[in-house]
């Protein structure tokens, strides 16, 4: 069964050994995380950056039992656990699919996991153009003509460039 939780960020590691001292070696961890590109200073840099911001999925087959869910309430870095993830096992395990089959070969997702359809205003969080907005001048099958400042461009949907819907 998975659960979903929210941890301290600083203490993920230290999260991780009390759920495999708790509970078992075995047990599996999901963070869907994005990999952004920026210039800092003439350099290019990577960054990760998790999708869910301090949210978690955890996977064992004990967690069905709830004697095993009060042991992980308690555990050091963990924030909060989300109740009633046992009605949404199905929810969960297609977002998650979902999350994978849009990853990249080293785990971290890509832009056409954000299937914006009706975007009309953007902003970029990679590329040349990271951190400016962008408006959607027409919206193709698999390109966007956007404008960017005085600047009319056509980037495509599955390019290496991040960008979010405003």
């Amino acid at each position: 069964m998975w659960l979903v939780f929210r941890y301290n960020k600083k203490e993920l590691n230290l999260l991780n050994n009390e759920f495999k001292n708790k509970i078992d070696d075995s047990i599996k961890f999901y963070i869907p995380k994005i990999k952004i590109k920026r210039f800092l200073k003439n350099k290019l840099c990577y960054t990760e950056t998790e999708i869910l911001e301090d949210y978690a999925f955890c996977y064992h087959e004990s967690f069905s039992c709830t004697s095993k869910r009060r042991i992980i309430k308690n555990l050091k870095g963990l924030k909060h656990l989300i109740s009633n993830c046992e009605n949404s096992q199905f929810e969960i395990e297609k977002f998650i699919s979902f999350c994978k089959k849009n990853s990249s070969e080293d785990g971290f997702i890509k832009q056409n996991f954000f299937d914006f359809s009706e975007i009309k205003k953007g902003v970029f969080l990679s590329g040349p153009f990271t951190n400016m907005f962008f408006n959607v001048i027409k919206n193709q099958k698999n390109k966007l003509k956007i404008l960017v400042g005085e600047f009319t461009t056509t980037i495509s949907k599955n390019s290496n460039f991040l960008y979010r819907q405003l």
